[in-house]
């Protein structure tokens, strides 16, 4: 994942935001109607904001007239009240109205995205960084509501209040007041715009590292036991201090140049303005223009400019927002590993035979893992596949599962290839029992009912008997609503794992998986649940992967795997006879049980 996170960091250039807003718009669609009336209401409150330094002109210009004084200002007065109260009333509307639209997209981005993130393939789950990925994609969907807030709340307010102004300044006065002020609106873009994309690349470093120096802290805090094993607690704020430090020193020279920003727009404002009250006052003096105008081009200039002073900030926020909703949409737009074919059907489970056909597979190019693997499993058979590490034992499950594609052959689940079947169908009539048993930091019950969502409590308390933890779990406090840790920490392997087969019973699949799954079980509670796993076994199609030869005795068959090929195969007996790896193997660790008793006397 460290080559996907780096690219995120290449220079703004690379993005492409006009796309990006382009792909917003469907997460808009579905209140379309409030985004339209919300547009309404903004319009209006603009309209009502413009017309307050209309009203005004014409007070003061009335002010003048001493026969009109008692009558008109007080008529002029209400609609000025009345104006102020429709600008506040239709902005708050606005708000009101608009708040649905933004958050519900919030929504929906964020489940999109989730739902996606589980479509990619294994492959990225292996090599992704957790605290990085959490931390970007939080960003990301927060930056919807960012941008869509800045639109509606502040660029598009403007764009009607700009418009109006102009409106009013071209039909009523010198074509000199709107070269001004637009000239000075112009400059103040322009300015803006080149110095806010310099500032982007020092956003860009922030970004990449807050996002390393996140994922940092979150690898050293789920690796707490690691990190006290090896006494690396210096190494490990060593770490994070270092990136800390080059984010501050970017962080610094981004303030540097924001205040550069602030100060450079400070002084075309205060040009332009200057410039509008020397034309203003010399056209009142030679009568071409009344107190009251001069008043209404000061407070269209005070209208103007107020808001095009924080239109820098909101430039650089939606120009950050951008650069943070562009991780989002680059990851919504990668494509899966693993996808069903066009037309691909339900898998049809009618008597649960497996068959691995000439089966070739690898991780990366440059390495074969698995070597025309052929092979049968028939309807309740109990096929056992042992070997030495980097066998290739679970890459065998993995392709069962359809985490990868095969490379060469091809693997059938009752004549039918898992290529042409709907993965979702595929994975409900398979359950496994991992070697590594990770738990969600919930209940128990949680962690049980996972393997059938609808199963009846009375269903899970019996998964729970037949897994040999029922017992466990009834001396708990709690009981089944302990809560078990992050990652299941707070429970032993054992425990663990014991959770995890009552979960594949509860599932009640056609196939089951056994990957080393009483590996972390002491000899007792190993003895009993083997005796549970064979009853289990007898009704379904049982494909189990061991390291220690003396859980697969019992198999109907027995793979023995090297390098990627079955070199082996045939019951525990016969592959004692034939004095081969096999033998090897359980001679190995028949002695090895026995050094262990003995150092245990």
């Amino acid at each position: 994942m460290v080559h996907y996170f780096q690219n995120q960091s290449k220079p703004h250039k690379d993005r492409r935001d006009w796309h990006n807003l382009r792909a917003m718009l469907p997460f808009l669609w579905e209140y379309r109607g409030r985004a339209l009336f919300a547009l309404a209401c903004l319009v209006l409150a603009k309209i009502a904001n413009v017309g307050i330094p209309v009203l005004l002109k014409r007070i003061v210009d009335d002010l003048d007239q001493a026969e009109k004084l008692m009558v008109v200002p007080v008529t002029l007065l209400l609609a000025y009240g009345l104006l102020r109260l429709g600008s506040s009333l239709f902005n708050e509307l606005r708000d009101v109205v608009f708040a649905r639209v933004r958050y519900h997209a919030m929504r929906r981005l964020s489940t999109r995205v989730l739902a996606h993130l589980h479509t990619l393939s294994l492959r990225f789950h292996l090599e992704r960084r957790t605290g990085a990925i959490s931390r970007d994609l939080e960003r990301g969907t927060r930056s919807v509501s960012t941008i869509l807030n800045y639109m509606v709340f502040s660029i598009l307010p403007m764009m009607v209040e700009f418009t109006l102004v102009a409106v009013i300044l071209l039909s009523q006065y010198a074509v000199v007041f709107t070269l001004i002020s637009f000239s000075t609106v112009g400059i103040y873009v322009a300015f803006t715009l080149a110095v806010t994309e310099w500032r982007m690349d020092f956003r860009h470093q922030m970004n990449r590292l807050e996002s390393e120096f996140g994922a940092q802290a979150v690898d050293s805090l789920i690796n707490y036991e690691t990190v006290k094993y090896f006494g690396n607690e210096k190494l490990e704020l060593d770490r994070f201090d270092a990136t800390l430090e080059s984010w501050e020193g970017t962080a610094v020279k981004s303030q540097t140049s924001m205040s550069l920003l602030n100060f450079g727009q400070g002084a075309i404002i205060a040009l332009g303005v200057t410039l509008i009250m020397f034309q203003a006052t010399a056209s009142v003096v030679d009568g071409a223009m009344t107190i009251g105008d001069l008043v209404l081009v000061n407070a269209f200039m005070l209208q103007l400019f107020i808001p095009l002073n924080f239109l820098g900030i909101v430039y650089r926020q939606i120009k950050y927002s951008m650069a943070d909703m562009d991780l989002v949409f680059k990851l919504l737009e990668r494509q899966p590993e693993i996808q069903d074919r066009p037309g691909a059907t339900e898998l049809l489970l009618k008597q649960g035979e497996i068959r691995f056909e000439q089966v070739s597979f690898s991780y990366q190019s440059d390495r074969e893992i698995l070597r025309q693997v052929d092979f049968v499993i028939r309807p309740g058979e109990k096929v056992a596949v042992v070997g030495h590490s980097g066998a290739g034992k679970s890459t065998l499950a993995r392709l069962l599962f359809r985490f990868y594609e095969v490379s060469g052959g091809r693997i059938t689940i009752d004549g039918q290839d898992i290529r042409a079947v709907t993965q979702q169908s595929l994975r409900q009539q398979i359950a496994i029992v991992p070697q590594d048993t990770v738990l969600f930091n919930n209940s128990i019950y949680y962690n049980i009912v996972y393997g059938r969502s609808d199963a009846a409590r009375a269903e899970v308390e019996a998964a729970a008997g037949v897994a040999c933890i029922r017992e466990f779990i009834d001396r708990l406090p709690k009981g089944y609503e302990t809560l078990v840790g992050e990652r299941g920490l707070k429970l032993s392997g054992g425990e663990k794992q014991r959770i995890a087969i009552a979960r594949a019973i509860l599932k009640r699949p056609g196939i089951l998986v056994f990957d080393e799954a009483t590996s972390s079980l002491d000899s007792k509670t190993e003895q009993a649940i083997l005796a549970t796993l064979r009853q289990v076994a007898a009704n379904h199609t049982t494909l189990v992967i061991a390291h220690r030869l003396s859980t697969v005795v019992d198999a109907d068959r027995i793979l023995v795997m090297e390098e990627g090929r079955i070199v082996e195969q045939g019951s525990h007996q016969r592959l004692l006879q034939l004095g081969g790896i096999y033998r090897e193997m359980w001679l190995l660790q028949q002695q090895e049980n026995r050094q262990g008793t003995e150092q245990g006397e």
